[in-house]
């Protein structure tokens, strides 16, 4: 019963999803058909059942269905068979209209396919269009700086290189092309780089082969300037006033006098005015610092200038081996350094930070003292003063050259002092062969005036003042030889010259006047004293020459207050407001006369020395000749002579005569002294052994002679008996041998009374032991003869006598 009921359950539960089924959405069949699966044990086979007579079921119905329509259907098919051949006919036709129709489509086609492949290249070329567009700016830019780049637009192409990067590249960084750009956009700033550093290269090349002519153009420039500055103050009177003077035949000026290069330009014309920016192109130096400062490499550039600057700064101080030879060597030199810095100062100037204050201060320096040190050096070989005097010249423009540009330039006008003394020294050496050649060319004899006119001539080279002179008429002679006015002309002369170095020195005129009296005394005390020296020790030179030496060296320091006044003129300083030093050539032409004087006592006493030597005693003689000997008559003639020489000279004043007869005094005094001397000390000779009483005798003939020569005043102006001490000592020795008066000698010896106070122990006891030794040779039978015996003894008695005295005075002494 309970197996019935379940099975009922289970026919009806199918029977409820068999309702389902046919009633539900095919989509959501799959929970009732779990549902089959989900319910006991071979219910899916009871349900595969059940559905089958479901399905049987309705099989009956439809068959019933068709049953019932059977009828229609066949009528339908019969209809159906009916419109078949009326189908096929249409058929037919349709496929003869589709024919027809694929026929006539096929150039529709044709032309829409092309239509088609119109519209999508008008789509394409759009799009490039489009795109083209867009890179077009990017192409244009870089086309644009390849032309900035071919036409040395460097400046503008780095510019342009940079709007390229930032702006346009961006935009069409997908293409090929602007990546290949964007790769050679480096190589084009290096080759920018490179090509701005050729161009400053050869910029630096050129600047170097070229400074000579910039800084030869702005020297002149400032000689120019200045020269229109004096000029403008001598027309406005504010200059100080200038002493016109004559000069070797032509009128020159003590300010401004010498003419260099740079102020020798044409004075009716006016030259264009030139700057260095119109000698020289800056660009590639412009161009070079904007590229570097663009690509950020601002220093490296100014580094790399500044050591290139310093190479050629080096270069440009070092001078040739030869340029003191030329004053064309220290021209360009001085024009090559002017032009380096008038260059840095226009960079200076013209660029920010290039170029600094400081370093071109430092630059200068240096320079300085290279130049200081080059001219110390080169000026030491200069022996050439118009050299000199150019160089200074050259050194002037240049200091004011560089001053313009603002560069201190006092180390240059301190080396000025020591140049002028080069200078000076090479004019005392110029003026020294002057001096030999006038001395040489002078006849040593009073200048013959033949009238007025030559009077004047003499005059206008020399300030001859005689009042007798001037009241002679012509012709006459001048006291002076031709020598002295040349002398005082070339004194001058070499004022001038010293002068033209003092111009230009921004000194003031005080100073200028104390270098004119320095350098001058230098020439006076220094030259002109070594050239009068030098012509009083030449042998040539006789006693006439050097008694017109004293005079001319006399008339020549009377002449010196002229030329004080000389330098104060020319140098308008008034007389009572110097200073300075004073000129004290008088000690030179005072010293130059005690050296003539001194040389002509010497060659008298040379003379006298030459006679002498002549002298040919028999020292032995028993006798004498009963004459005075020739040598010594030979030597007072040309002692009378020489002297009547010195009485006779034409003497135009009383000082004249004065000073000549005073030399002739003093030279005659000097003359005796020096012959008694020589005579005593031929007698005193330790070669002469022997010496007998008649050669004594004959000696003292001579002596007479001497006495007889002083006492006959051969020089006026000698008092009674003045030249004859000359012979005193000489007398009263000759006096004591010839009379034999020892007792009284040696008796009175040392009183003031004595008659022969004069005669030295010493010098007596040398004679008489020559005499001893003669007598002992010559009288070899002496010894037998009694008086001989007794002289003999009374000789060795005196000799013991004088020998006590001398040992006794040198034991007092």
């Amino acid at each position: 019963m309970a197996e019935s009921s379940g099975s009922l359950e289970t026919v009806t539960e199918h029977e409820r999803i068999l309702q389902e089924i046919e009633s539900t959405d095919t989509a959501c069949l799959g929970p009732t058909l779990r549902s089959v699966y989900d319910d006991q044990p071979n219910a899916h086979q009871r349900f595969m059942e059940k559905l089958d007579a479901r399905i049987r079921n309705h099989d009956r119905e439809i068959e019933k269905m068709c049953n019932f329509h059977h009828q229609g259907f066949v009528e339908a098919i019969n209809e159906l068979l009916k419109v078949r051949a009326d189908a096929e006919k249409l058929k037919v036709q349709v496929t003869d209209t589709n024919r027809r129709l694929q026929d006539a489509g096929k150039e529709v086609i044709a032309k829409t396919e092309e239509s088609i492949r119109c519209r999508i290249q008008q789509r394409n070329i759009a799009t490039v269009i489009d795109k083209l567009q867009l890179c077009l700016p990017a192409l244009e830019m870089y086309s644009k700086l390849k032309e900035q780049i071919s036409g040395k637009r460097y400046y503008s192409a780095l510019k342009t290189m940079e709007q390229l990067e930032n702006i346009y590249l961006p935009k069409v960084s997908q293409y090929r092309f602007c990546q290949i750009m964007g790769e050679n956009l480096p190589k084009l700033r290096e080759e920018i780089k490179e090509i701005s550093m050729s161009g400053l290269k050869d910029f630096l090349e050129s600047i170097r082969k070229h400074s000579d002519k910039i800084g030869e153009t702005a020297m002149r420039q400032a000689q120019q300037q200045k020269t229109f500055q004096v000029a403008l103050h001598k027309k406005t009177n504010v200059s100080l006033k200038k002493t016109k003077y004559i000069l070797n035949g032509h009128i020159s000026e003590d300010k401004n006098g010498v003419k260099s290069k740079y102020d020798a330009a044409d004075e009716d014309t006016e030259e264009e005015v030139l700057n260095v920016q119109d000698l020289v192109d800056f660009s590639p130096v412009y161009r070079c610092l904007h590229i570097y400062s663009i690509l950020g490499d601002k220093e490296v550039f100014e580094n790399y200038y500044r050591k290139q600057r310093r190479k050629q700064a080096r270069l440009v101080l070092q001078p040739q081996s030869t340029m003191h030879e030329t004053v064309e060597g220290y021209r360009k030199y001085f024009s090559q350094i002017a032009g380096f810095f008038v260059v840095e100062d226009h960079i200076l100037h013209v660029t920010q930070g290039l170029v600094t204050g400081s370093y071109t201060t430092e630059l200068w320096n240096m320079a300085q003292s290279k130049i200081i040190a080059v001219l110390r050096t080169h000026s030491s070989y200069c022996t050439d003063p118009d050299l000199v005097l150019e160089l200074k010249n050259l050194i002037v423009v240049f200091a004011d050259t560089m001053q313009g540009f603002g560069f201190p330039v006092t180390r240059l006008f301190d080396l000025l002092f020591e140049v002028r003394d080069r200078y000076n020294e090479t004019l005392l050496k110029k003026w020294a062969g002057i001096f030999r050649t006038i001395f040489e060319a002078d006849n040593y004899s009073p200048i013959p005036i033949a009238n007025e006119e030559e009077y004047r001539i003499v005059i206008s080279k020399f300030p001859f003042q005689d009042a007798e002179t001037d009241k002679k008429p012509f012709p006459k002679k001048l006291p002076v030889s031709q020598s002295v006015p040349q002398i005082y002309s070339q004194v001058k002369e070499f004022i001038y010259a010293s002068l033209k170095f003092s111009e230009s020195l921004h000194r003031s005129s005080t100073e200028i006047d104390d270098m004119l009296r320095k350098s001058t005394n230098l020439l006076l005390t220094r030259t002109l004293s070594s050239s009068l020296q030098n012509v009083i020790k030449k042998p040539h030179i006789g006693l006439t020459e050097l008694v017109q030496i004293i005079i001319n060296t006399t008339h020549l320091e009377q002449a010196c207050k002229y030329l004080e006044d000389f330098i104060t003129n020319i140098t308008n300083i008034s007389p009572e407001t110097v200073h300075t030093t004073r000129l004290y050539g008088l000690s030179t032409f005072k010293d130059a006369r005690h050296s003539a004087e001194e040389e002509i006592y010497t060659k008298l006493n040379q003379k006298i020395d030459e006679f002498i030597q002549l002298a040919d005693y028999d020292w032995t003689m028993s006798e004498p000749d009963g004459r005075a000997s020739g040598y010594l008559m030979d030597l007072i003639n040309f002692l009378r002579s020489t002297f009547q020489v010195f009485t006779n000279l034409p003497n135009n004043s009383n000082d004249h005569a004065a000073m000549s007869g005073k030399v002739a005094q003093t030279a005659c005094m000097s003359a005796c002294k020096h012959l008694s001397t020589s005579l005593t000390q031929m007698l005193l000779d330790s070669d002469l052994k022997q010496i007998s009483m008649g050669a004594i005798q004959q000696f003292n003939l001579d002596v007479i002679q001497c006495e007889l020569f002083a006492s006959s005043d051969p020089v006026p102006g000698f008092q009674e008996d003045t030249l004859q001490l000359a012979f005193i000592d000489l007398r009263q020795l000759l006096d004591l041998f010839m009379v034999w008066d020892w007792s009284a000698y040696l008796a009175d010896y040392g009183q003031p009374y004595s008659k022969y106070l004069r005669v030295n122990p010493s010098t007596a006891l040398i004679l008489l032991e020559k005499m001893k030794d003669s007598s002992k040779k010559n009288n070899i039978f002496s010894q037998f003869r009694k008086n001989d015996r007794d002289k003999q003894k009374l000789i060795e008695t005196v000799v013991k006598q004088l020998r006590s005295l001398v040992n006794g005075m040198s034991q007092h002494s």
